[in-house]
This record gives structure tokens, sequence and C-alpha cells, in this order.
């Protein structure tokens, strides 16, 4: 899959661009506040309906302006071309494939695989369980429709079961009528919620393979990466779904009380830990910052074989301020690995201190120098 071109407007400090794009690397150089980021962040915003890095649609609005539209050309099979525009007077978004408005966002996801990686990703790695379960949420998501319609559905679930146990902490008593509308939501927290460990269980067990492959590819054979699935209050085993499904059951039975003192749902996938570890070490603990460095970078490429095996497309790469970070070996290791991809984006500050970073005669290099774009 590649993306051929993206038009700009009003989008953060872009008010009319343009910019046609390689098929293979595009070197994204500027200084700082030039908007280099923000045009990776139209690309994720055209894959997947929402920015990266921003928590709401408006902030993303050019200042002093009311609107902002993304247009961009992909090219597969066929050819898509997607439109993106956000009205500030409506407070409203619209996506457009083909001309036509698309109104569920989450028919989208997977269309357009992608894949991220940003200064931001040691969260993944050295944050809460909550970033965790964010990444590997979202790469099942991109690869599996059915896991998104399940999580979607889940989410709703946790919403319902919440608001539930709120209202019977305010009215401080449980009527039969309340207890069955719990039961009945419980029972649906554990079917859903056992289908969802059940499709966890088994991308760990194919994405580790992904992980290895990738990270000895970067740092060579001495480190073996690993990932660990912890589910149900770290009961990573289970014999059956019936087993699973009594498992989580019977904890739920044991944090009755507790969810009923605290109004909140206390069991369940969304509750659930992944454990980095190298040569049997966790990453967390006895990890430098190196590794934590090397092992996000694998992941995202790992991530980006999962996608390219499992949808049958090529996901599109993008790389944001990554090389700073990185020490020679790395950097050296990792810009020879993304020849093995297919389109990327790379944002840079300076190219003359990357000379490890070789452009050939299919890639691109793009400055960005006081809204105008220079192609190099």
């Amino acid at each position: 899959m590649i993306l051929s071109s993206i038009h700009l407007k009003n989008f953060r400090s872009h008010k009319n661009i343009q910019i046609n794009f390689s098929e293979k690397l595009n070197y994204i150089v500027g200084g700082n506040g030039q908007g280099k980021t923000s045009i990776l962040e139209s690309i994720y915003f055209l894959c997947t309906t929402k920015g990266y890095n921003s928590k709401t649609d408006s902030e993303v609005t050019r200042f002093n302006e009311n609107e902002f539209e993304i247009n961009g050309s992909f090219k597969d099979l066929t050819e898509n071309d997607i439109r993106v525009y956000f009205s500030l007077k409506e407070n409203r978004k619209y996506y457009f494939q083909n001309g036509k408005q698309v109104s569920r966002y989450s028919d989208v996801i997977g269309k357009f695989p992608v894949v991220i990686l940003t200064p931001g990703d040691h969260s993944i790695t050295q944050g809460p369980p909550g970033d965790r379960r964010k990444f590997v949420d979202s790469v099942i998501s991109q690869s599996s429709e059915t896991y998104l319609r399940l999580l979607l559905d889940f989410n709703r679930t946790l919403r319902q079961r919440s608001s539930l146990l709120t209202r019977i902490k305010e009215q401080n008593k449980i009527s039969q009528t309340t207890y069955n509308e719990l039961d009945a939501w419980t029972s649906k927290l554990i079917e859903t919620g056992t289908e969802i460990i059940i499709y966890r269980i088994k991308f760990i067990e194919e994405f580790n393979l992904y992980v290895e492959e990738s990270y000895k590819k970067i740092i060579g054979t001495d480190e073996i990466p690993s990932v660990h699935y912890l589910f149900l209050e770290e009961n990573s085993e289970y014999g059956s779904i019936e087993a699973l499904k009594e498992s989580f059951n019977d904890l739920i039975k044991k944090k009755k009380d507790d969810e009923l003192r605290r109004a909140a749902n206390l069991v369940g996938p969304h509750r659930d830990e992944y454990l980095f570890e190298i040569n049997d070490k966790e990453l967390r603990t006895f990890g430098s910052q190196g590794q934590h460095k090397t092992f996000q970078i694998a992941l995202k490429f790992a991530q980006f074989f999962y996608l390219k095996d499992k949808t049958g497309k090529t996901p599109i790469f993008l790389l944001d301020d990554v090389f700073g970070e990185l020490d020679a070996n790395r950097s050296i290791k990792t810009s020879e690995y993304l020849r093995e991809t297919g389109q990327a984006f790379i944002t840079l500050t300076d190219f003359s201190n990357m000379s490890f970073l070789k452009i050939n005669e299919n890639d691109t290099l793009i400055k960005l120098k006081q809204g105008e774009v220079i192609y190099a």
C-alpha cells in the first residue's frame, strides 16, 4: 500500500501545502516548529480517522481558522482517495472514501494499516499497563475486524456495568431487579471478556516470533526478547474456554464486595498486563535505557511485519524523530532494517548529522521551511 500524495489545509501550522511522496523512504527534514510531526499526524488521520498527537480534533485546526482538511491518495490493488474534514463551528469531523462518507469510524481501522514509532513510545515498556494494552489492542484491531468489534462491545459493557455499580452505591441497596440487571451485565462481561483474552493469548504466541526476529535484526542474538500475557490476576495458563470462564466468574465473585464499594469493574481484560523480558529478566526492572529503546523499536517492526502477513497489505511506517535518541550502532541497524519494509516516512531535524542514512534514487528528501515544501 502506497500513499502517493497528501494535501493539507489549515492543519496545525500548515496553511495550504501539497506533498508528493516516494514509494520507498521519505525523509522529512526541518527545524523545530516547521511542521514535520504534523505531516506524520495527518497521515495517521487518513489511516485511522484520528491523530496520535492530540486529544481533540479542534486543537489541530490552524490558529484563527474554522476548519481543517486532509486529502490523500492511496494506491494498492485499487486506488482510494481519502478526505478528512473538520468543522470547528459544528465541532464535527467527516471522513470520506472516494467521495462517499464513512459513518462508522471503526470501519476504517485496518483498511489502511499504519505503524508509528515516536519518542513517546517509551511508555509502552516503561509506562503503566494501560499503555501496553493499548499497543496490543491497536495491533490486533488492525488485523482482525472481529477483535475490534469485540473490544468495542466489551468497552460498552464496561461502561454500562460501571454505571449500574455507581447507581447501586448511591442507592446503598440492591433490589431484585437491580441484582438481575447486574447479573446480566456480569454474564456479558465474562462472555465477551473471555473471547478477548483468547484472542490475546493466541496473538502473543504468534507475535513473539516477530519480536524476536526484529530484535535480532537490530542488536544480534546475544539478547533474546519475549512478551508474556498476564490475564485474570496473572493467571497465564488456561485449560479450556469453560475453565477460563469459570476462573473469570470466581474472581468476580471474590471481588464482588470491593466492586460494590468502589463502584468499579475490577476483573477482566481491561486490567490485564504484558510482561516484557530480555534473557528471562524483566525489562522494566533490569533493562537499560538502550534495551528499552531497542525493545520499543523491535515491537514496532514486529507490528509492521505481523500486519503485513495478516492483512496482505504493506503498512505505512511512520518514524517521528527517532534517530536522535539512538546510538550510532542502533541507528545504522534500524536504518538498514527500514529497507526491508515498504513505504516509510522519517522526520529529522538535521539530515547532515545523519550520514548513516543513505538516500538512493527511489527515496525522497523533503525539506520544510516557513510553510514551503522543498524537494532536495
